[in-house]
């Protein structure tokens, strides 16, 4: 009986063995479930296809996937619990209350393609201790990680598209642009975020215009505000019609770069909507055109971490999808690899709760939801795998990954380069990009700056002429010099002469000065130095110049010379009437060297434009400086060449002189004026004008001296034939005041003895000119002394008799006449008429004033 006993208690154990062993494994297969709140928009949204309908294979497949891997990912079950949002934010946040006080408890959500409600339901997910894995791009504004730290998106933001486009507009160094929006919330906010990134990068925006009913009028904006490089933020739905209106205004070819910052990653189908214009229009106007849009497979053939290929995905999603009539999404791929980023995270979480229950010392206690959240949290962040998309990892909370570059040729789309965001990295194909023109399109007209400088050679002869007569001048210097030292001439011409010689050598002067303020090798600073030094020296010569020569014209044409002292002071009033004036100038407004664009010529062939630009001194005032100077020296001019017109017949050289100083002084000016556009023919006038005023009164007023000197070498000859002439005068009478004093003394005792010798006592009338020009009448009476040797003076063939007095008196007083040259304002010696009258003769001299004076016997 106990041996029976011990077979069947032993059976029994092997029966109890044996049901553990085929109950155990199947125990072990008992799948955990993970409540997740799937928020999708059940039905159509603002007209686009149904989002649940299009991505629910796409999210089966994964469910699926999940199921046949090993732990720990096996041991879990990731359960949707539907949630319609409706895509309001109000009903979405109601009902996620709702569902959250139903229970189960959620410790995750997936989806919320929405914007608005991602936005909504992103800032509470804090208070809430939830993690949010969506599948939709993120606008830019939810990239701020303090308020939106619990949200993640498997799709790059909208912001990696706008860093891409920056990328490749500072590839091509494209500086000026256009952007085209299309209405909405998402790209609106999408265009304020691309125009920030465009300030910072020194990018202008010459228009931002927004897609309106009227599709065209925004599109012809752009065309008025010459945007040529246009980047456009719309969808499919609109792509043909702005192609359309950009081939009727013609805003495509050479001239144009179409940029499409594309949200989606579907891919174009041009002409699939009615836009009123042909397929082939539409291919032709977005021909070149690079489109930015998300990676929406990876490009590997690899198998990733749910053992599919990206292809492989593709073909099962698409035959899933047929079996449901739905249609095609571009979130499938990102809604697969969101499920999987749940699924790792989710199942993370759990394997550290069941270890800490397992061997942590706090074992036997709760886990707050704080605690799980913050698990959750990290290891979403921490999440990395290969997915259909590429490789899945986050920073900042953005999704890592690539955006295509895809080039319009014809009717296909090339790939011609992509975008990584992890590395900021822009990478181009070169030779697969085709543009249009010979290159790609300028972002404005191309502008070639031609400056126009002084040319070598013209600087060259016009410095080689200036420095010639700069030589003549000081040669000039030098014989005045000497000359002065051996016939010391009448007082104050040597000095007016030496002071027209230094106004002619700074005026020459000047024009060395202008020919360097042009050179390119000098600093702005250099420049605007010798802008100033020229203008002193070419004002302050012809002021001294004109001055000395004003004062030997006014001279001639008074008929006597001027105090020395009053010269003086004329000199010195013009003077420094023009120093007051250009201090003036030059303090309170100096000049500056300024560029002076002209008119651009234009080739629209080549959309090439020359730009004529030059330096020229000017300052803020130029023409009321400029009015000033003319304003007291235009008159100098007028009365000078007044007086020298007055003295033509008597002094030619000045008169000449004085009528080159005024017609090149006013011709120099005019053209100077009217030519400052133009550098080299300003310099050319201006240098001409100078020169050729120096040169001629050089030639006229000491070219006469020097001849004469050459030629005979004599004293008097090359004084008189020149325009020293007055030097010799000036001798003459002096010569001559003495010899006329020495007559004066002899005709007085001939008067005197002819007076004694007649009986009658003759009444001598002399009559001198006052101040008033008024005759005097002095009787003198002599007794007559006849020498008492001399008895028969009553004898009319006496030697003392009334008649030989009078006829000496007839052959002397010519004499006197002859002293009086008609030079210095006496009469001809051949004119016996004037004697036979005793008509007044005219003595000249430095210190005293002309008076008329008449002799009567």
């Amino acid at each position: 009986m106990e041996r029976r006993g011990q077979v069947e208690v032993f059976g029994l154990l092997l029966l109890l063995l044996l049901c553990w062993l085929l109950v155990g494994p199947v125990v072990a297969q008992v799948r955990h479930p993970l409540p997740v709140l799937w928020v999708m928009p059940v039905s159509l949204w603002s007209g686009r296809e149904n989002l649940t309908a299009a991505v629910a294979p796409a999210v089966t497949l994964a469910l699926q996937d999940l199921q046949r891997q090993p732990p720990p990912l096996g041991n879990y079950e990731i359960q949707l619990h539907l949630l319609d949002s409706q895509c309001d934010p109000a009903k979405s946040l109601k009902a996620l209350f709702d569902a959250m006080w139903a229970g189960p408890r959620y410790l995750l959500l997936l989806g919320g393609v929405c914007p608005s409600v991602t936005a909504l339901i992103a800032r509470a997910l804090p208070a809430l201790s939830l993690v949010q894995v969506t599948f939709e791009a993120t606008p830019p504004s939810l990239s701020n990680r303090k308020w939106y730290g619990n949200l993640f998106s498997t799709v790059p933001s909208d912001r990696a598209l706008n860093q891409a486009t920056v990328k490749l507009l500072q590839r091509y160094k494209w500086t000026r642009v256009g952007i085209l929006t299309q209405e909405g919330p998402r790209l609106s906010e999408m265009k304020k975020d691309l125009i920030r990134q465009l300030q910072r990068a020194d990018i202008h925006v010459v228009s931002a215009q927004s897609l309106s009913e009227d599709v065209c009028s925004s599109v012809r904006r752009l065309k008025e505000s010459d945007a040529r490089i246009i980047i456009g933020q719309f969808e499919e739905d609109s792509a043909s019609e702005v192609f359309c209106c950009a081939y009727r205004l013609n805003l495509f070819g050479r001239r144009y770069q179409w940029l499409v910052a594309d949200g989606g990653a579907a891919g174009w189908r041009l002409g699939w909507q009615e836009s009123g214009c042909t397929a082939n229009s539409l291919l032709t106007a977005a021909d070149g055109s690079i489109r930015l849009q998300l990676r929406r497979l990876s490009n590997t053939n690899t198998p990733g971490v749910s053992g599919r290929t990206p292809q492989d995905y593709l073909d099962s999603y698409r035959r899933a999808l047929t079996q449901e009539g739905s249609e095609v999404s571009h979130l499938h791929a990102f809604a697969y690899d969101a499920v999987w980023v749940a699924a790792k995270g989710l199942s993370q979480v759990m394997e550290a709760v069941k270890h800490r229950e397992k061997y942590s010392a706090r074992r036997n206690g709760s886990v707050s939801e704080v605690e799980v959240q913050r698990t959750l949290l990290e290891a979403v962040k921490q999440t990395q795998f290969e997915g259909v998309t590429g490789p899945v990892f986050f920073r900042n909370g953005e999704r890592v990954t690539s955006i295509d570059l895809i080039q319009s040729q014809g009717s296909s789309g090339v790939l011609v380069g992509d975008f990584i965001t992890s590395s900021q990295q822009l990478r181009l194909t070169s030779h697969l990009l085709r543009f249009t023109g010979p290159g790609p399109a300028r972002d404005r007209t191309l502008v070639l700056v031609q400056w126009q400088h002084v040319g070598f050679l013209l600087h060259a002869v016009v410095s080689s002429a200036a420095a010639v007569t700069i030589i003549i001048t000081l040669t000039a210097l030098l014989f005045a010099a000497i000359s002065r030292k051996h016939w010391p001439p009448r007082s104050g011409a040597g000095s007016q002469d030496e002071l027209l010689l230094l106004g002619i050598l700074l005026s020459s002067a000047s024009v060395l000065i202008s020919g360097l303020d042009g050179a390119a090798s000098l600093s702005h600073r250099t420049s605007e130095v010798l802008c100033s030094v020229r203008l002193w020296t070419l004002s302050v010569g012809h002021t001294v110049g004109f001055a000395a020569l004003f004062a030997k014209s006014w001279r001639a044409y008074s008929l006597c010379s001027i105090k020395q002292t009053r010269r003086r002071r004329v000199l010195l009033w013009m003077l420094l009437l023009d120093v007051f004036v250009l201090a003036s100038w030059q303090v309170l407004d100096p000049l500056r060297r300024v560029e002076l664009h002209q008119s651009s010529e234009w080739d629209p062939g080549e959309d090439v434009s020359v730009q004529l630009v030059s330096e020229r001194c000017s300052s803020t005032n130029m023409e009321l400086w400029l009015t000033a100077v003319c304003g007291y020296k235009a008159p100098l001019l007028g009365l000078g060449c007044f007086v020298a017109w007055n003295i033509s017949r008597r002094r030619l050289t000045l008169t000449l002189s004085m009528f080159a100083v005024t017609v090149f002084s006013v011709s120099g000016a005019s053209g100077s004026l009217l030519t400052s556009h133009n550098p080299p023919v300003q310099f050319c006038l201006s240098s001409a004008a100078v020169l050729c005023c120096d040169i001629c009164v050089l030639s006229c007023l000491f070219g006469p001296k020097f001849l004469s000197v050459w030629l005979n070498g004599g004293e008097l000859q090359g004084e008189a034939a020149g325009g020293g002439g007055e030097e010799l005068l000036s001798r003459l009478n002096q010569q001559l005041r003495s010899q006329t004093a020495q007559l004066d003394v002899q005709i007085e005792t001939i008067t005197m003895q002819l007076c004694e010798s007649a009986a009658p006592s003759p009444t001598l009338h002399h009559r001198t000119g006052g101040t008033d020009g008024e005759v005097t009448a002095v009787t003198r009476v002599h007794v007559v002394q006849v020498s008492p040797g001399v008895r028969n003076s009553q004898s009319p063939d006496g030697i003392n008799s009334p008649e030989h007095v009078r006829r000496r008196l007839s052959v002397q007083l010519p004499i006197l006449h002859h002293s009086y040259l008609p030079v210095i304002g006496g009469v001809s010696a051949s004119s016996s008429s004037l004697f036979g009258s005793r008509e007044a003769f005219v003595h000249c001299d430095d210190n005293i004033t002309a008076q008329p004076i008449r002799r009567q016997l």
